[in-house]
Protein backbone atom coordinates (compact mmCIF):
# COMPACT_ATOMS: atom_id res chain seq x y z
CA UNK A 1 0.00 0.00 0.00
CA UNK A 2 1.09 3.53 -0.76
CA UNK A 3 -0.36 6.92 0.05
CA UNK A 4 -1.29 9.59 -2.49
CA UNK A 5 -1.32 13.23 -1.54
CA UNK A 6 -4.68 14.83 -2.29
CA UNK A 7 -4.24 18.20 -0.51
CA UNK A 8 -0.92 19.19 1.14
CA UNK A 9 -0.84 19.07 4.92
CA UNK A 10 -4.32 17.64 5.34
CA UNK A 11 -5.59 14.93 3.01
CA UNK A 12 -4.09 11.69 1.74
CA UNK A 13 -5.61 8.57 0.20
CA UNK A 14 -4.54 4.94 0.28
CA UNK A 15 -3.59 3.33 -3.00
CA UNK A 16 -3.94 -0.38 -2.36
CA UNK A 17 -1.48 -2.76 -3.98
CA UNK A 18 -2.48 -3.58 -7.55
CA UNK A 19 -4.91 -0.64 -7.83
CA UNK A 20 -4.55 2.06 -10.49
CA UNK A 21 -6.43 4.71 -8.49
CA UNK A 22 -6.40 5.64 -4.84
CA UNK A 23 -9.38 5.03 -2.56
CA UNK A 24 -10.63 8.63 -2.72
CA UNK A 25 -10.89 8.79 -6.50
CA UNK A 26 -12.19 5.21 -6.76
CA UNK A 27 -15.18 6.05 -4.57
CA UNK A 28 -16.11 9.19 -6.46
CA UNK A 29 -15.53 7.54 -9.84
CA UNK A 30 -18.05 4.81 -8.92
CA UNK A 31 -20.54 7.33 -7.54
CA UNK A 32 -20.52 9.30 -10.80
CA UNK A 33 -20.93 6.23 -13.04
CA UNK A 34 -24.63 5.66 -13.83
CA UNK A 35 -24.00 2.11 -15.05
CA UNK A 36 -22.17 1.12 -11.86
CA UNK A 37 -24.87 2.83 -9.77
CA UNK A 38 -27.70 1.11 -11.66
CA UNK A 39 -26.11 -2.30 -10.96
CA UNK A 40 -25.50 -1.40 -7.30
CA UNK A 41 -29.02 -0.14 -6.64
CA UNK A 42 -30.59 -3.03 -8.53
CA UNK A 43 -28.65 -5.49 -6.34
CA UNK A 44 -29.58 -3.53 -3.20
CA UNK A 45 -33.12 -2.43 -4.10
CA UNK A 46 -34.63 -4.06 -1.01
CA UNK A 47 -32.36 -2.03 1.30
CA UNK A 48 -33.05 1.13 -0.70
CA UNK A 49 -36.79 0.61 -0.30
CA UNK A 50 -36.73 -0.62 3.29
CA UNK A 51 -34.45 2.05 4.75
CA UNK A 52 -35.09 5.02 2.45
CA UNK A 53 -38.54 4.23 0.98
CA UNK A 54 -37.18 4.72 -2.55
CA UNK A 55 -38.36 2.35 -5.26
CA UNK A 56 -37.24 4.38 -8.28
CA UNK A 57 -33.65 3.37 -9.09
CA UNK A 58 -33.25 6.29 -11.51
CA UNK A 59 -34.06 8.68 -8.65
CA UNK A 60 -31.45 6.99 -6.46
CA UNK A 61 -28.85 7.28 -9.24
CA UNK A 62 -29.56 10.99 -9.76
CA UNK A 63 -29.42 11.72 -6.02
CA UNK A 64 -26.16 9.80 -5.65
CA UNK A 65 -24.41 11.61 -8.50
CA UNK A 66 -25.56 15.00 -7.21
CA UNK A 67 -24.69 14.24 -3.59
CA UNK A 68 -21.29 12.77 -4.53
CA UNK A 69 -20.34 15.91 -6.43
CA UNK A 70 -21.29 18.08 -3.45
CA UNK A 71 -19.45 15.82 -0.97
CA UNK A 72 -16.27 15.77 -3.05
CA UNK A 73 -16.30 19.57 -3.39
CA UNK A 74 -16.95 19.97 0.35
CA UNK A 75 -14.08 17.68 1.33
CA UNK A 76 -11.63 19.29 -1.09
CA UNK A 77 -12.65 22.83 -0.11
CA UNK A 78 -12.33 22.11 3.59
CA UNK A 79 -9.03 20.31 3.04
CA UNK A 80 -7.63 23.41 1.35
CA UNK A 81 -8.57 25.37 4.46
CA UNK A 82 -7.18 22.63 6.75
CA UNK A 83 -10.60 22.40 8.30
CA UNK A 84 -11.58 18.78 7.70
CA UNK A 85 -12.74 18.50 11.31
CA UNK A 86 -16.02 20.02 10.10
CA UNK A 87 -16.87 17.09 7.84
CA UNK A 88 -15.24 14.02 9.43
CA UNK A 89 -16.80 12.47 12.51
CA UNK A 90 -15.93 9.41 14.59
CA UNK A 91 -17.10 6.18 12.97
CA UNK A 92 -18.43 4.96 16.31
CA UNK A 93 -21.19 7.33 17.48
CA UNK A 94 -20.37 6.64 21.13
CA UNK A 95 -16.77 7.90 20.79
CA UNK A 96 -16.53 11.38 22.29
CA UNK A 97 -12.81 12.16 22.02
CA UNK A 98 -9.77 11.58 19.88
CA UNK A 99 -8.12 8.16 19.88
CA UNK A 100 -4.86 7.03 18.36
CA UNK A 101 -5.43 6.75 14.60
CA UNK A 102 -9.18 7.08 14.99
CA UNK A 103 -11.58 5.68 12.42
CA UNK A 104 -13.63 8.49 10.88
CA UNK A 105 -16.42 9.00 8.36
CA UNK A 106 -17.73 11.83 6.24
CA UNK A 107 -21.31 11.81 4.98
CA UNK A 108 -23.01 13.60 2.17
CA UNK A 109 -25.45 16.38 2.94
CA UNK A 110 -29.03 15.31 3.62
CA UNK A 111 -31.32 16.15 0.72
CA UNK A 112 -34.77 14.59 1.11
CA UNK A 113 -33.36 12.00 3.53
CA UNK A 114 -30.07 11.28 5.26
CA UNK A 115 -27.22 10.66 2.85
CA UNK A 116 -26.14 7.11 2.09
CA UNK A 117 -22.69 8.18 0.87
CA UNK A 118 -19.75 7.58 3.19
CA UNK A 119 -16.05 8.35 2.89
CA UNK A 120 -13.96 6.49 5.44
CA UNK A 121 -10.64 7.70 6.81
CA UNK A 122 -8.04 7.33 9.51
CA UNK A 123 -7.32 10.51 11.45
CA UNK A 124 -3.57 10.81 11.95
CA UNK A 125 -3.56 14.25 13.52
CA UNK A 126 -5.48 17.48 13.80
CA UNK A 127 -7.09 18.05 10.39
CA UNK A 128 -4.94 15.32 8.80
CA UNK A 129 -6.76 12.35 7.32
CA UNK A 130 -5.99 9.30 5.18
CA UNK A 131 -8.94 8.19 3.06
CA UNK A 132 -9.27 4.39 3.14
CA UNK A 133 -12.39 4.00 1.00
CA UNK A 134 -16.01 4.85 0.49
CA UNK A 135 -19.37 3.12 0.30
CA UNK A 136 -23.06 3.57 -0.22
CA UNK A 137 -24.51 2.60 3.15
CA UNK A 138 -28.18 1.64 2.92
CA UNK A 139 -28.48 -0.27 6.22
CA UNK A 140 -28.34 0.69 9.89
CA UNK A 141 -24.94 -0.89 10.48
CA UNK A 142 -21.91 -1.61 8.33
CA UNK A 143 -21.82 -5.23 9.44
CA UNK A 144 -25.11 -5.98 7.65
CA UNK A 145 -23.71 -5.94 4.11
CA UNK A 146 -20.57 -7.34 2.53
CA UNK A 147 -19.55 -4.11 0.75
CA UNK A 148 -19.69 -1.98 3.93
CA UNK A 149 -18.06 -4.69 6.02
CA UNK A 150 -15.19 -4.68 3.49
CA UNK A 151 -14.73 -0.95 4.16
CA UNK A 152 -14.45 -1.64 7.90
CA UNK A 153 -11.81 -4.26 7.17
CA UNK A 154 -9.85 -1.86 4.94
CA UNK A 155 -9.85 0.75 7.71
CA UNK A 156 -8.48 -1.80 10.15
CA UNK A 157 -5.79 -2.97 7.69
CA UNK A 158 -4.59 0.61 7.12
CA UNK A 159 -4.71 1.43 10.83
CA UNK A 160 -2.72 -1.71 11.70
CA UNK A 161 -0.19 -0.92 8.96
CA UNK A 162 0.35 2.57 10.34
CA UNK A 163 0.75 1.25 13.88
CA UNK A 164 3.25 -1.39 12.71
CA UNK A 165 5.25 1.40 11.06
CA UNK A 166 5.27 3.38 14.34
CA UNK A 167 2.92 6.10 13.10
CA UNK A 168 1.04 7.79 15.94
CA UNK A 169 0.59 11.31 14.57
CA UNK A 170 0.98 13.53 11.51
CA UNK A 171 4.73 13.90 11.99
CA UNK A 172 5.19 10.13 12.10
CA UNK A 173 3.06 9.74 8.99
CA UNK A 174 5.13 12.32 7.09
CA UNK A 175 8.28 10.49 8.16
CA UNK A 176 6.80 7.24 6.81
CA UNK A 177 5.88 8.84 3.49
CA UNK A 178 9.39 10.19 3.06
CA UNK A 179 10.86 6.69 3.44
CA UNK A 180 8.56 5.13 0.80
Amino acid sequence: MTFDLIIPDSLWAVRYDGEEENAFYQAFDKWSDPIWLRDFFFQNKNDLNEHFKITNIDKAIYETIDNADKLQCLILDLALESNLEQVFRPLEPSRTGDVLLGKEKAKGEPVRHSSWLRIYAIKVGESTYIITGGAIKLTATMQEREHTLAELQKMEIVRNHLISEGVVDTEGFIDLIQTL
